[in-house]
């Protein structure tokens, strides 16, 4: 079964430094209907305005994953880590027992892009962050896999939950699968481009939730760059 979730009815919040649409209750933003999607608690769309960004704020037990759509990210936190996340690269960090951070955009150009919530499993543990390129030309054909808490996922960033995040970068016409266990669920977000996703079509920045599906068939109607969680 598929859910279309259209972009024009998400949650919406400008704060002219930040204009952030959610998929998911966040914020000053509630819906009942759209708390959680299994484990995954938050999925929102920023566009961060250039030389502005998030001031240190705590985070604690919650894999923060960012995925950078356009532009740049730069993040710090306090357990002395810094490093700058560009489009296509793909930040995770597992907030654990406790951590404060900041990400600012730098860039003299808006950043946009996609946070994404995991509940974790374990609760209590050291926090972590870390990051790793994707460059979406060199991802290959289909589905390639960014972060995961999986077993066999190891090549992967790492988190601490029964979740996965893949991407994929198709031109006009390709088409790529993705296979789901028995009663797991999804959540696709085209991060720009149109898709046809077992015959629903979903525009850029729209939402698919995505439950009892064996085999996810999507084809690019035009050149569309995707992005999935398959979730608990």
């Amino acid at each position: 079964m598929l859910q279309l979730r259209p972009f024009e009815g998400l949650g919406h919040a400008n704060h002219g430094w930040l204009d952030a649409h959610h998929h998911f209750s966040f914020a000053e933003y509630h819906d009942a209907q759209r708390m959680h999607w299994g484990n995954l608690r938050v999925w929102n769309d920023d566009l961060i305005a250039a030389g502005s960004g998030f001031p240190p704020h705590p985070h604690r037990d919650m894999e923060i994953i960012t995925y950078v759509r356009e532009g740049a990210i730069s993040h710090q936190d306090s357990l002395g880590n810094k490093g700058r996340t560009e489009a296509g690269d793909v930040q995770v960090m597992s907030a654990g027992s406790g951590i404060v951070h900041s990400e600012y955009n730098l860039e003299d150009v808006d950043t946009r892009i996609f946070q994404i919530w995991i509940v974790p499993e374990r609760t209590g543990e050291a926090p972590q962050w870390g990051s790793r390129p994707f460059p979406k030309g060199e991802r290959g054909e289909g589905f390639v896999t960014l972060a995961s808490g999986r077993a066999g996922d190891e090549d992967s960033l790492q988190i601490r939950t029964d979740a996965r995040l893949v991407a994929a970068t198709l031109r006009a016409g390709e088409t790529a699968e993705y296979r789901f266990e028995a009663a797991r669920r999804g959540y696709l977000v085209p991060a720009k481009g149109l898709v046809e996703i077992n015959g629903l079509r979903a525009k850029a920045r729209d939402g698919v939730a995505i439950e009892q599906e064996e085999v996810l068939r999507v084809t690019a109607v035009e050149d569309s760059e995707i992005v999935l969680v398959d979730v608990a």
